[in-house]
């Protein structure tokens, strides 16, 4: 079995990423038109007709603009939790729309989604490992601290699209005012570029192939330091900035046949309530 990965868009003006195999597929998110979305998938030769599901994260622009006319036009259901569609004011139709529920596998075809919650400043956020056979593959964006369940399924994930939103210096000396610095970095806005190599280096699967660094700062980051601040301590992982203006190259991820763990909620987390 053969999983393919790809980034259609990755920032704060838009984010979609594609998870299929040779028969089905699935969006996270699709917070760029219809038309961007058509398009890129064919320059990429990735069929529209293989969309079975759209799983939304939470309710930001940059999550959602395209996914109503998405939808409709292809017919494709969408995954979203009832919090996220009321803050959402999406106009989606009834037959098209479902429910998810974290820790509740979604079976799409040979796909599994299991959505996880995570802390960021939206009604209801989510983020998502989607599996086939014995590979995961995660999407960890918007993301405003590593709580445990962020980092329990990082942990297991053959590859992933992983948040590195920030230099902490180009934040700390940039032009954004103090508060929209203090939402960024508040434990409930995104991810530095610390953050997230702190991540990959503590909790990273040994059989992790690819990672795709997402959701970069347009004002606050650039794609060369953080490639080189990666590359340097990746060893056999692969490493890919993720762009802002342009889809990414198809990965393809080859089952090896490492065992695949039960993605399950954290006993202590589940039994205290969430991001205790």
């Amino acid at each position: 079995m053969t999983l393919y990965i790809a980034s259609l868009n990755s920032g704060s003006n838009g984010n979609c990423y594609y998870v299929g195999n040779a028969n089905e597929a699935v969006l996270i998110d699709a917070g760029i038109s219809c038309r961007e979305t058509e398009m890129r998938m064919k320059r990429l030769e990735l069929s529209i007709k293989k969309v079975k599901a759209i799983f939304i994260s939470h309710e930001h622009s940059d999550h959602i603009s395209g996914v109503s006319v998405l939808s409709k036009k292809h017919k494709i259901p969408v995954y979203i939790t009832s919090e996220t569609l009321e803050s959402s004011r999406l106009r989606l139709k009834q037959h098209l729309t479902n429910n998810f529920t974290a820790y509740e596998p979604v079976h799409i075809g040979d796909l599994t989604i299991t959505a996880f919650p995570k802390n960021h400043d939206a009604s209801d956020p989510h983020s998502f490992v989607v599996s086939s056979n014995t590979m995961n593959v995660g999407v960890f964006t918007d993301i405003g601290s590593t709580c445990e369940h962020v980092r329990r399924q990082f942990s297991q994930c053959h590859a992933a699209f992983l948040e590195s939103n920030y230099d902490e210096a180009m934040l700390e000396n940039g032009s954004y005012s103090i508060n929209l610095k203090r939402r960024i970095r508040g434990g409930k806005g995104h991810l530095s570029n610390t953050q997230a190599l702190q991540l990959f280096l503590k909790h990273r699967a040994p059989y992790m192939s690819h990672l795709l660094l997402s959701h970069l700062s347009a004002e606050n980051n650039t794609p060369d330091l953080v490639h080189d601040l990666f590359s340097k301590k990746a060893g056999k992982t692969k490493i890919v900035v993720a762009s802002r203006y342009e889809e990414s190259a198809v990965y393809h991820l080859t089952d090896l046949g490492q065992p695949v763990r039960r993605l399950a909620p954290p006993m202590r987390v589940f039994q205290l309530g969430l991001f205790q």
